[in-house]
């Protein structure tokens, strides 16, 4: 019977590269978004973090649109993997929080350090678990550009919640 039971949870955490891209792509679009409807909301403070943001989302989303139309990946785009273990919250990240019409730079760049932290996870869990070619190149490069971004969000987080602006 526990054989069962592991070889069901072992089912459970594998999905297939197509699934995971597909989670992907719509966790940069919708940060994207998140944080294009931001930027008039946000002080001056930080608005230049949030324009940069949205040009970095815009840019793995293209990155992840270009990855599903290249004839290189379609082979590899069918295969399982092993879920990473953060998956739930890097899936979560897609329901975007309302922040409402003044959000405080506080909350914003909180907000921001944990897609960071999440997207860094999974990036990392996925190039670990995929197989050799361009996905796994993809998720590296994307799971150190993640650590950069979320490195420079922790000092402006610094500068502006403990040492009173940027």
């Amino acid at each position: 019977m526990t054989d069962s039971i592991s070889g069901k949870d072992k089912l459970n955490s594998c999905t297939t590269l197509q699934e995971i891209l597909e989670v992907a792509t719509q966790f940069e679009r919708t940060a994207r978004d998140f944080y294009a409807a931001l930027a008039p909301k946000v002080s001056k403070r930080i608005r230049f973090l949030v324009d940069e943001l949205v040009i970095e989302e815009q840019a793995h989303y293209d990155l992840f649109k270009k990855l599903a139309e290249d004839p290189a990946v379609e082979q590899q785009i069918k295969q399982e993997i092993s879920t990473p273990p953060g998956n739930k919250r890097f899936s979560d990240c897609i329901q975007l929080p309302d922040l409402g019409d003044n959000p405080d730079d506080q909350t914003i760049l909180q907000y921001a350090l944990g897609r960071e932290q999440a997207a860094m996870d999974q990036y990392h869990a996925l190039a670990e678990n995929a197989p050799e070619g361009p996905l796994k190149d993809v998720f590296t490069f994307l799971a150190q550009e993640e650590t950069e971004h979320k490195n420079e969000l922790e000092k402006i987080y610094y500068e502006v919640v403990h040492s009173g602006g940027v």
